[in-house]
């Protein structure tokens, strides 16, 4: 059963830290997590033919300290992704996100992601069958279009359709999608970002809880989207590539709490008992410690800890005392 209801999701939302394949893995979420008690933190993407169909169930497999967590699901079925759901709810995730967003070719040929911003009344029967299925709260992240559509008038129709199928909140990424010509890569930086479209949205739709997502790397850049009446933001590769910054500062800048953590070397030490559990578990170092690399950008040293921890967290044996080896060399070099 989840564990959703003890959550204030729509209270969450207001910062998360956005799905990002091969990166927001659970090891991520969980070093997220200790630095942030408030932020609604998401899954990469999971398929629901991998669920459903490949009996994947180990991509489910989470901390209990990660609440709340949405899980990301990507697919085109309603009757599959009813029936993934429905397995996201039973592992207690408190969220289920339909990816609407992703514009890779892997994820086309599936007819999921980004392209399915063409078929509105598909990802409403999507989210209503979705939303039959579980009693967990189902959300959709978007992009404002795709290809030659002109979003103005596509992003209030499709908003409009999951709107009449029971979606509530929706994350909107404020750029287009080129599905043909440009890599995924391409997707996230070339396509210009459209934030005054994403607000006119929050005019039409003042009931649906709106984020915001693309472009966004600093906490006073959030504040500044929340002030404009957007109910939440989403980060993320800033999170990711400098979490102290990010993360270890949100909760006193975005909701006014007190910070989870002290710095970010108290961050790196609280990391330590999980990287041992995850070793005795038969882990590798790197596995965990690639989330971290980032975590003193910008602060004397940073570089003596990323090189220390890239030469040697895949070694053969590796463990903890490279952590604390990585966190010497950069008091050295600082010093």
């Amino acid at each position: 059963m989840s564990e959703n209801k003890r959550y204030n999701l729509h209270k969450s939302a207001r910062l998360s830290v956005a799905p990002m394949m091969d990166w927001t893995d659970r090891h991520c979420r969980f070093f997220h997590r200790l630095m942030s008690q408030e932020a609604l933190l998401y899954t990469e993407m999971v398929t629901a033919p991998a669920l459903v169909r490949g009996g994947a169930l180990h991509l489910l497999d989470y901390n209990p300290e990660e609440h709340p967590v949405a899980l990301q699901l990507g697919g085109s079925d309603p009757v599959e992704l009813g029936k993934a759901a429905k397995l996201g709810a039973q592992a207690g995730y408190d969220e289920i996100n339909l990816n609407c967003g992703c514009p890779s070719d892997r994820v086309q040929s599936g007819t999921f992601g980004a392209v399915l911003m063409k078929s509105p009344a598909l990802v409403a029967d999507c989210v209503r069958a979705m939303r039959d299925a579980v009693d967990v709260e189902i959300t959709v992240k978007c992009r404002i279009g795709v290809d030659d559509q002109d979003p103005n008038a596509v992003l209030p129709e499709f908003l409009a359709q999951i709107v009449a199928a029971g979606c509530e909140r929706v994350t909107i990424h404020a750029r287009k999608a080129w599905l043909q010509g440009l890599s995924p890569k391409e997707n996230r930086d070339i396509p210009p970002l459209d934030y005054e479209l994403v607000q006119r949205m929050k005019q039409l739709f003042p009931n649906l809880h709106i984020s915001i997502n693309g472009g966004i790397e600093t906490l006073e850049q959030a504040q500044d989207l929340l002030d404009a009446g957007l109910d939440g933001v989403m980060i993320g590769r800033a999170a990711y590539h400098q979490p102290w910054d990010i993360m270890g500062t949100a909760d006193a800048a975005i909701w006014g709490k007190t910070n989870a953590l002290a710095s970010a070397e108290a961050a790196v030490c609280a990391m330590l008992p999980y990287i041992d559990n995850h070793l005795v578990g038969g882990g590798k170092l790197n596995q965990v410690t690639r989330h971290m690399l980032g975590v003193f950008t910008g602060k004397p040293g940073a570089r003596a800890w990323r090189r220390t921890l890239s030469e040697g967290a895949s070694r053969p044996g590796a463990g903890t005392e490279l952590v604390e080896d990585a966190l010497n060399a950069m008091h050295n070099k600082a010093a």
